[in-house]
């Protein structure tokens, strides 16, 4: 049997879950979309908008989808041994410093694109504390920082007249806040702890997703409907005009007007109502949360009588960190240093592309090469000897 048959063969087969990879396959498409497509808003009875729907869900589904990679690399729906812990963290700060590294590298090519990598990086050390968590504990995790973290982030900026600094912005309030994204990591966590594999974890994860996304699309319909979940669509809960021209106080005799312009109550009710993509707030956490669920629960069940036609998508799903890295660094050759083009022809090719060149490398070289640089730094540093 040749390499080729082989491949068609294997791949995809247990241990691997083919679904995960077919669900992250679209994830990478859809941020590639999200970035260089063109939509228009999106309406239910408009099949032709519905692209829109890559925005902000695609990144979501890919932290969703890193939670449960997590679950899996670290015991599956056991527990990992207390033993097995030391070596598992040390194996993830090596792959989060990896992958962080790459995050920087892509971010140096200075596209406007917003790279997720530096946060998923992150994520891979931020998930350490909580490695032994339990579903449940996972999935209270996740609910708190789904219903409290952003009204509480909201609450505290205000009282603080919007503080900006750089470690501020990166870890709580950029286009990837890590209390927002940590809340679809410990969902995924804890789905990949739910025994993933089986039909009856699919089937009851489609509709909790469901539920989800009616609960947080239903939430941010009626913020909308108030007037009080609108706003910029690429920003997060405390940014556009809540504190654009405060001017800050002189001293304390100040703060009560300063604190009244910020209008603390309003920046809590916009964190809870707002759904825009990449606001954060608590509606567009359980809208786009629940629907990145039930995508991957499609994945899940459709990737057993579809195993054939949906290989290159999971081929693609197999090697993330590459895919998007050769998108990112195709947008940098073909825009220029800083250029950007929204181009649907664009994004057509680099879908088409990349399910050609990853599935190629999959059959003939296995795991992706970024895959295997991460691996091996995820290795150096667990065999670093412990004193």
């Amino acid at each position: 049997m040749t390499r080729a048959l082989r491949w068609f063969h294997e791949f995809g087969r247990p241990p691997r879950i083919l679904g995960l990879d077919v669900a992250r396959g679209l994830a990478i498409l859809g941020m590639a979309g999200a970035h260089i497509g063109e939509t228009e808003p999106f309406e239910w009875l408009d099949p032709s908008t519905w692209t829109d729907l890559v925005h902000g869900r695609s990144s979501i589904l890919f932290a969703v989808l890193a939670g449960v990679s997590i679950a899996l690399m670290t015991g599956r729906s056991a527990l990992p041994e207390r033993e097995r812990i030391p070596g598992i963290r040390l194996n993830l700060i090596g792959r989060g410093a990896v992958i962080f590294v790459i995050g920087l590298a892509l971010e140096m090519l200075n596209t406007p694109i917003a790279v997720i990598l530096t946060l998923y990086g992150l994520l891979y050390v931020a998930v350490i504390p909580v490695l032994r968590g339990r579903p449940w504990q996972l999935l209270t995790g996740a609910a708190v920082l789904a219903l409290v973290g952003p009204a509480l982030l909201a609450l505290l900026s205000a009282v603080a007249l919007n503080p900006y600094g750089s470690g501020i912005g990166f870890v709580l309030y950029g286009s990837y806040p890590l209390t927002v994204w940590m809340a679809f990591v410990l969902g995924g966590m804890a789905l990949g702890r739910l025994r993933v594999d089986q039909v009856r974890t699919a089937v009851v994860a489609l509709a909790v997703g469901v539920v989800l996304a009616v609960v947080g699309y239903g939430l941010g319909g009626i913020g909308q409907a108030a007037g009080v979940g609108g706003g910029s669509g690429s920003s997060s809960i405390i940014d556009g005009d809540i504190g654009g021209d405060l001017i800050p106080p002189s001293g304390w005799e100040d703060y009560p007007q300063a604190l009244a312009a910020v209008d603390p109550l309003g920046a809590v009710l916009r964190a809870v109502f707002v759904v825009e993509p990449h606001s954060g707030g608590t509606a567009e956490i359980l809208g786009s949360g629940g629907f990145a669920l039930a995508v991957v629960a499609l994945c899940l069940l459709l990737s057993r009588p579809l195993r054939w036609p949906l290989l290159p998508l999971g081929a693609l799903g197999s090697m993330p960190l590459t895919a998007y890295s050769a998108h990112v660094l195709s947008v940098a050759l073909v825009g220029g240093p800083g250029g950007f083009f929204s181009n649907n022809g664009f994004w057509a090719a680099t879908a088409v592309g990349l399910l050609i060149a990853t599935t190629l490398w999959s059959m003939f070289f296995g795991r992706g090469p970024l895959e295997r640089l991460v691996g091996r730094g995820a290795a150096a540093m667990a065999a670093v000897p412990r004193r």
